[in-house]
């Protein structure tokens, strides 16, 4: 199981009320929601190995390189010799630290790689995979990993991570008409304005999905632009040509990279807290002893 971590603690930080505060006052409601995502998850499907994916690098150089409103709209400041500063609530970005903290007391993996996005790295770690693997995430882009030959699923939280869309091939041809590859190609084709990519003018979800069911991929639309046979429109075909020098970086912003180079870490799911009395100090500084409980209950079972 791969946890899209940041997707997970930004929707436990709205999901969560505000007034969930450690005793010296600071908001923890963030911590508290993913350690109660991470225990149900826990009860729930029973991971051998567990792994909180993190993002070193939120709008990686080289995407922003080919693509520069890659996200450009959460920029809050620019850095020259790190990650960009991404604007984040500012009773947020505290609590990520402490997060950190929790998960390396619990010895819950917890794997970022400098240039990268959670998302890379979970797709390295599905690449890699021998079995099945579950991604839980709330970003819609990983869906491209969704593999049914080789047991790989989105579960994507609806409502907490009590109620999970399971996301397979059938959903995704059922609700856009792609697998998992073809999303990728469809995401880049209609474009995504919560990560600045511009897409294909003219041509949305629908249209992009009708295209790749005539023509398979971003490659066969290519070639069926320059087909005067093809039954491409007069404006789809002149939007195509014209969009080409996007479509030919977009592919490498969009699909997950699947071979960051990972640093040594052991995968397999604690029985219980690597550092007991961490884990107590914590609970006790941050108000936590509920959350912290409830994860070490879902462990030991």
């Amino acid at each position: 199981m791969l946890l899209d971590t940041a997707s997970l603690y930004y929707r436990a930080y709205f999901g969560v009320p505000d007034s969930v505060k450690a005793p010296d006052g600071t908001p923890v409601n963030a911590v508290r929601g993913l350690l109660d995502f991470i225990g149900r998850l826990v009860q729930d499907h029973r991971p051998d190995d567990l792994v909180a994916c993190m993002d070193a690098d939120w709008r990686p150089h080289w995407r922003v390189e080919l693509i520069p409103s890659y996200k450009a709209h959460r920029v809050a400041a620019e850095s020259a010799v790190g990650p960009d500063v991404e604007e984040t609530p500012d009773t947020l970005a505290p609590q990520v630290p402490i997060i950190e903290a929790a998960l390396d007391a619990f010895g819950i993996a917890r794997v970022g790689v400098a240039g990268y996005e959670a998302d890379d790295v979970i797709g390295t770690l599905t690449a890699r995979a021998t079995g099945p693997v579950d991604i839980v995430t709330g970003d819609r882009d990983l869906y491209q990993l969704v593999d049914d030959a080789k047991a790989r699923r989105v579960l994507y939280p609806l409502k907490g991570v009590g109620s999970l869309q399971v996301t397979d091939e059938a959903w995704l041809r059922e609700k856009y008409g792609v697998d998992g590859p073809g999303y990728a190609d469809l995401a880049l084709l209609r474009g995504d304005p919560s990560d600045g990519l511009p897409g294909v003018p003219g041509v949305g979800e629908k249209t992009a999905a009708k295209l790749l069911d005539a023509y398979g991929d971003l490659a066969g639309i290519l070639a069926a632009v320059d087909d005067p046979r093809s039954r491409l429109t007069l404006t789809q075909r002149k939007r195509l040509d014209e969009s080409r020098p996007y479509l030919a970086v977009a592919p490498k912003v969009v699909r997950v990279a699947r071979d960051v180079p990972l640093p040594a870490f052991d995968p397999a799911l604690p029985a219980a807290p690597a550092q007991p009395e961490l884990v107590d100090a914590l609970a006790h500084r941050w108000g936590l002893t509920g959350a912290v409980s409830r994860l070490r209950s879902a462990l030991h079972r």
